[in-house]
């Protein structure tokens, strides 16, 4: 991380403090994760305070992280069945732990991901937050903070389901009037849940059930090669045996 990057982040826990909790990245970028109750009052100093002055809120987006972690299709393993092998159900996949916080990343499905840019000190900052949990998961609105947040807060709405409070106009914004449910949650069925059609004797656009059978995957396997071994990056092909 950069000394600049390092500066910035102790400005920003200097000046929003307390609940702000710093998160490790690997792309050489600023994230932090704001509790839910202190959003809203972190996004205006972010926004407001003349040393960081974040005026522009570049992308929001909703996260479900139902099935993170899981390595249910990791294996070394070769099928001398081609493309036949499908998944192993008979063994429940094991998960990793996404979070620690308040309830130690047990119960947390929904983040929203802010990312800012500040055009005063051209700088970048990231920040998550986790959704009040329970059905639907919640947040407060930051479209007064940052005008450009009411369509993403929108799309959010429209495809994780998530509700921001104190939105002023939070309908769909991608699907159509009548789509039930929100396709981009990790238990939304592939296939979706009906199917759309003009139909010329009705003269509209009618809903059906979805008519093709749901498929089954191939999981990518994944075999060690030891042209790729480190010791042998360096070695002429004919002492590491290729003649």
């Amino acid at each position: 991380m950069s000394e600049a990057l390092e500066n910035l982040a102790g400005l920003v826990l200097a000046r929003c403090g307390e609940g702000l909790e710093r998160v490790a990245s690997r792309c050489g970028e600023l994230t932090f994760e704001v509790p839910a109750a202190r959003l809203v009052e972190v996004c205006r100093l972010l926004r407001d305070d003349p040393e960081l002055k974040f005026e522009q809120l570049i992308d929001l987006t909703g996260v479900d992280y139902l099935l993170y972690g899981r390595v249910e299709w990791a294996t070394e393993s070769a099928s001398n069945k081609g493309f036949s092998r499908g998944r192993d159900l008979s063994r429940p996949p094991a998960a990793v732990s996404h979070a620690t916080g308040e309830s130690g990343g047990e119960g947390r499905r929904f983040a929203v991901v802010y990312h800012l840019l500040s055009v005063t000190h051209n700088r970048r900052l990231r920040l998550r937050a986790w959704c009040e949990g329970g059905e639907p998961p919640m947040l407060d609105s930051v479209a007064d903070i940052w005008s450009s947040a009411n369509w993403n807060e929108r799309e959010a709405f429209d495809l994780f389901g998530i509700l921001f409070r104190g939105h002023p106009d939070l309908r769909r914004i991608l699907t159509d009037y009548g789509f039930v449910g929100h396709p981009f949650r990790k238990d939304f069925p592939l296939i979706g849940n009906v199917e759309v059609r003009y139909d010329e004797t009705k003269g509209r656009v009618v809903y059906e059930p979805v008519a093709i059978e749901p498929r089954t995957l191939v999981p990518r396997v994944i075999r060690e090669d030891n042209r790729y071994e480190a010791a042998l990056k360096d070695v002429p092909r004919k002492e590491a045996g290729h003649g």
